[in-house]
This record gives structure tokens, C-alpha cells and sequence, in this order.
């Protein structure tokens, strides 16, 4: 099955450009990243905080099918305007990943449809290739196909 979600990592670059396109207009599109109800839905976590505007944060808490805590993330929003872009940090706790910076960008392409680009900055090379290494795309695109998917009922 094709991957809807492209990734787009230069050799010897700590950055990546993840892009994708929904058969969604734009807003409902944002709405999914910022409404803790869907965020919660379609990433499998649980929504413990998420301060959409600038300054604001958000943690999130992923466990496993025991109950077990997973990991943490966290971060801060440093840049929010509602249905173009949100610029933040992402950081796992307890994993030897350090913070990320994430410029998302939201286009509309038409009234049906839009496209997410995310960039995304390591603090190296070395962590980005890591990351890489880890089943990371299959992950974003599951992700991104329950994000369509749940997203799609509220058409």
C-alpha cells in the first residue's frame, strides 16, 4: 500500500520535510491539531494539556495496551495562526532524544482539499538519522490515515 505521507530527509542534513495531502478542506484539517478530543482520536494518546496560541504547550501521555505510561511529550507553541501554521518543540521525555523544532504549515488546496507540511529540525544529523531509523513513517502514516479517516466523519 502506498504512503499518502512523503518524507523527504537530505543526506547529511539535521531536518526533514514530511508533506501531506488530505481530502479535507483546511480548517477541518487544523481543527485536527488542535482539538484535544481529535488529537487524542487520531495520534492514540492522551491529551493532558494543549494550549493553542503562542506561549501556550502541550503534553501528551502514550501508553501501551496494559495501561503502562509509554512515554511523554511535550512541548511549546512559539508561533500560532489559526489555520496557516503552528511553529513548536517537541520533546519525548525519558528517551535520549533532545527537543525538536516543527514549523507546520497548513495550505488550502481547494475547498476539499489541503496539505500539511511539516518541517522539522534535529539537533544533529545523528538524532534525525536515528529517528529515521526507527519505524517513523510507517508511524506517520498511520497516524495521518486515522487522522483522515476520524476527520472525515466530521465533513
Amino acid at each position: 500500500m502506498e504512503q499518502k505521507t512523503k518524507i523527504d530527509a537530505e543526506n547529511g542534513k539535521q531536518e526533514i520535510v514530511i508533506t501531506r495531502e488530505f481530502d479535507l478542506p483546511v480548517e477541518l484539517l487544523f481543527k485536527a491539531y488542535i482539538e484535544p478530543e481529535i488529537v487524542a482520536q487520531w495520534m492514540g494518546t492522551k491529551v493532558l494539556k494543549l494550549e493553542n496560541k503562542k506561549h501556550g504547550s502541550y503534553v501528551f501521555e502514550t501508553s501501551d495496551q496494559k495501561g503502562n505510561v509509554a512515554f511523554v511529550a511535550s512541548g511549546v507553541i512559539h508561533e500560532f495562526v489559526p489555520e496557516e501554521k503552528i511553529t513548536r518543540t517537541f520533546e519525548m521525555e525519558n528517551t535520549p532524544f533532545a527537543a525538536q523544532l516543527e514549523f507546520l504549515t497548513f495550505e488550502k488546496l481547494t475547498d476539499d482539499r489541503s496539505k500539511l507540511t511539516m518541517h522539522v529540525i534535529y539537533k544533529s544529523v545523528g538524532v534525525r538519522d536515528q529517528i529515521l531509523a526507527l519505524p517513523f513513517a510507517q508511524g506517520i502514516n498511520m497516524a495521518h490515515n486515522r487522522l483522515q479517516n476520524i476527520v472525515d466523519q466530521l465533513k
